[in-house]
């Protein structure tokens, strides 16, 4: 039985509670997600929901994963040109969204789509940048991944997470998932970590948890929660992109003397959003690792050849194994037909080697993407789109921050052409300008060099 199918057993105990005071049982919450099922319809549809971090989302999600239907969660602050060409791009049956004066349902078709029967998921792969590329999730794949979850942070009905990451994001919302599973409270607030209502709720609903990207305990060491009376604190999480080996350190001492558990963990959206996790008890002795794989997953390194790598050290490709391992992406209305193209193996992309105790490490990446704030960004598009606006520029990076090269000069137009269209934050885009682009003797952009050429021109 799936956690959408158990709420009721969890009956008149809270499900969610939101900052303006409004509370929902599971009970509640089961018989609102199935009044908003019965107007989608039984024929299984493609569903858009617009996500904010709020009760009505949560019950369109709900309504659609016990529907059957497939239903894609999208950011509720994306531009509405990105938004009408995933419309025009998938022909959604339907979509859940805020008209204004609350959620409501319009119906597209009642027909419903040529839609794959275990097809429950999709999310975006690129973050902001509206790509309509997307993984595509079983109801399966959500049920390991919130089991592993709930295994290994010993997570019960007691646990209260408050939400700091948006729930169109895999990691925010496997949170919401893995604490449905074990009939826990979640607050749900829109408010930012530098509020000072995000705290004020935070200590007056006695949250238990703290879940972040890497920028999230950046700005945690700013508000110096070290000095912060939290005494329903249990634990933080920290995954979607690597954390610096300085701030693990930071928020291990804290952790200990705090008397909390802190979690770091590697992930992707095409893994339901969990991989690894490293155990608090090792975050002092292993920082700057990804850890173990998660309960019930398995993660291998290969190298060039396709061989298992067998000795610590040595570096390959990370592969990963597990029930939480997407169907395949979508990038065409066309692939919401098709069968699951993976078997449950997932290549990452990323370059790792393990240690002699079995813990595993990465080291870099094999394609070209960055993370800003947790969100996945691909450089190609990037450097695509801008190329498509007439600047001449290669796009390279590091997480948390996007450099652009450019050879026009052109440094404040590009700027501010980035932040309209992707809405990102001022502090992650870089741009500068270069006489000429470093190529090798193929011909071939040296990003790494670009990269080294903007640290030197900022030193």
């Amino acid at each position: 039985m799936s956690f959408v199918d158990k709420l009721e057993s969890f009956g008149n105990s809270v499900a969610l509670q939101d900052e303006e005071g409004n509370i929902v049982s599971y009970l509640e919450l089961s018989k609102r997600a199935d009044a908003l099922r019965n107007t989608i319809g039984t024929k299984k549809k493609f569903l858009f929901i617009i996500c904010k971090n709020n009760i009505e989302t949560i019950v369109g999600y709900i309504a659609g994963l016990m529907g059957g239907h497939a239903v894609l969660m999208l950011d509720s602050s994306m531009n509405r040109s990105l938004l009408d060409r995933l419309i025009e791009h998938y022909k959604p049956d339907g979509i859940w969204s805020d008209s204004g004066d609350g959620y409501k349902y319009v119906k597209f078709s009642e027909e419903g789509s040529l839609v794959h029967e275990r097809l429950a998921l999709l999310l975006p792969t690129s973050g902001s940048t509206g790509s309509p590329k997307l993984v595509k999730l079983t109801m399966e794949n959500l049920q390991s991944n919130a089991e592993s979850i709930a295994k290994y942070l010993r997570l019960d009905s007691s646990e209260a997470p408050i939400t700091t990451l948006p729930l169109h994001y895999s990691y925010g919302l496997s949170v919401i998932n893995s604490h449905l599973l074990v009939g826990a409270r979640i607050l749900l607030t829109s408010n930012t970590i530098v509020s000072k209502d995000f705290w004020t709720f935070f200590k007056e609903a006695n949250a238990t948890s703290l879940s972040g990207v890497p920028y999230t305990y950046e700005m945690l060491q700013r508000l110096r929660i070290d000095r912060m009376d939290l005494p329903s604190l249990r634990y933080m999480t920290q995954a979607g992109g690597k954390l610096s080996f300085e701030l693990v350190k930071h928020f291990a001492n804290i952790a200990a003397n705090k008397g909390i558990s802190f979690y770091t963990m590697y992930g992707q959206t095409e893994a339901t959003a969990r991989i690894s996790w490293l155990p608090a008890d090792q975050i002092s002795l292993k920082a700057g690792s990804i850890g173990i794989a998660i309960p019930g997953g398995k993660i291998i390194i290969e190298d060039e050849s396709g061989n298992a790598v067998t000795s610590p050290g040595v570096e390959g490709e990370l592969i990963y194994q597990g029930k939480n391992v997407m169907m395949g992406y979508a990038e065409y209305s066309e692939d919401l037909i098709l069968d699951d193209q993976l078997g449950g193996l997932l290549r990452t992309g990323d370059i790792a080697k393990f240690d002699e105790d079995g813990f595993f490490y990465i080291t870099g990446r094999i394609k070209r993407f960055i993370k800003i704030f947790g969100n996945r960004i691909n450089l190609e598009e990037i450097e695509q789109q801008l190329s498509k606006q007439g600047f001449n520029v290669k796009c390279t990076g590091e997480d948390n921050l996007l450099v652009i090269a450019t050879l026009d000069g052109d440094i404040n137009h590009i700027q501010s052409y980035l932040i309209e269209k992707y809405h990102f934050h001022h502090s992650t885009i870089k741009v500068f300008q270069i006489d000429e682009f470093p190529l090798n003797t193929s011909g071939k952009v040296q990003y790494a060099e670009i990269l080294r050429r903007f640290h030197k021109h900022i030193t």
